[in-house]
């Protein structure tokens, strides 16, 4: 059974920079894409970025792009979220996930609805 654990949210200031951690165990052998998703108070959970173990393919929202950085190690045991030039609006709960899947186009990796895994969420709030 997989199981993701997030850490390292916490509170910080606009343009503060945090490093997201996504503790991953029990996965099989295989192709994955790996994501993060938040949600904001009172919104939908949304796509943020995501990656293709396959071919080391990254996607970002538009929202984010050139200010966070999705990364692996090379055991696949974490997947980490860089997050630089924080703002306000990027405050929400920050939930990692996976699929089995060696390919999605940018159209079905930012699907909630793909994504078979899941983790618990870890907090993230920007102040001003």
């Amino acid at each position: 059974q997989v199981q993701l654990v997030e850490s390292g949210g916490g509170l910080v200031q606009a343009g503060d920079s945090l490093r997201l951690s996504c503790a991953v165990s029990g996965r099989t052998f295989g192709n994955y894409v790996e994501a993060w998703f938040r949600q904001g108070p009172g919104k939908e959970r949304e796509f943020v970025a995501a990656f293709m173990t396959n071919n080391d393919l990254t996607y970002y929202a538009d929202s984010v792009k050139g200010r966070f950085t999705i990364s692996r190690d090379n055991a696949g045991n974490s997947v980490y979220l860089q997050m630089n030039s924080l703002k306000p609006e990027d405050t929400a709960v920050y939930y990692c996930a996976l699929d089995r899947a060696g390919f999605m186009s940018f159209a079905f990796a930012s699907r909630k609805e793909e994504y078979e895994y899941w983790g618990q969420g870890t907090q993230v709030t920007v102040s001003s």
